[in-house]
């Protein structure tokens, strides 16, 4: 699967141009960065969406807005912006004499800018590779945010400990399967208490998997 960085770096140069070039250092707006990030926006927020609903089964409409809002945020775009190198990319289209231009250190320490930076590179690979592709290559780029803020807002195994504890009980964890290339692993775990199990659940870590069988216990306990 290529990288958001090389779908990026493999467009026609005219639109990858457009994709890092400020507003201000064009005499027509309609020429910077600004349109692809209002479509990098959508593509971003849809792509994640789906990538959250399908990891998520069982999580409520309120924990995945959480997520989702979280993951796809200014500042996680800022970060991925950085990861993929842009700040040092729009070096190369900075005008050395645009008069009232915005300095190329200044747009380089704000967050909107590289935020914007970040959706526009993703509005102008899916012009030219379409959905599928830089779907799969925005949720990759933005794996890190979404695992930081799966952990902070879906910490199912919490929750579950907490239930059971008022009952005395302790839930253990147990791999049960392995499947998959080195990279694309999946894990499939059990829940237990006493022996029992008490939840199911896989994903591509152990500890998504023990996450997805924690919720499927909680589930199974406030039917």
């Amino acid at each position: 699967m290529p990288e958001l960085r090389e779908l990026f770096d493999s467009l026609p140069d005219d639109l990858r141009r457009q994709a890092l070039t400020h507003s201000s250092w064009t005499s027509h707006r309609a020429d910077s960065y600004g349109r692809l990030a209002f479509l990098g926006d959508s593509v971003l927020g849809l792509a994640v969406a789906e990538h959250l609903f399908n990891r998520f089964p069982r999580a409520d409409i309120g924990r995945l807005t959480k997520v989702h809002g979280q993951a796809v945020s200014g500042r996680a775009c800022a970060e991925v912006a950085g990861d993929l190198g842009l700040p040092e990319l729009i070096r190369e289209v900075a005008p050395s004499n645009f008069e009232g231009g915005i300095d190329v250190v200044a747009l380089e320490a704000s967050e909107r800018a590289l935020s914007s930076l970040c959706e526009a590179a993703i509005g102008a690979s899916y012009i030219h590779h379409g959905y599928e592709a830089t779907a799969e290559a925005t949720v990759e780029a933005f794996g890190g945010q979404i695992e930081i803020a799966s952990d902070q807002l879906l910490d199912f195994k919490s929750a579950l400990q907490e239930l059971l504890a008022r009952d005395g009980a302790h839930v253990a964890y147990e791999v049960t399967g392995e499947s998959g290339p080195p990279h694309d692993r999946r894990f499939e775990v059990d829940a237990t208490v006493d022996r029992k199990v008490i939840g199911r659940g896989e994903g591509r870590s152990k500890k998504a998997a023990e996450q997805a069988a924690a919720a499927e216990a909680l589930e199974r306990r406030t039917r």
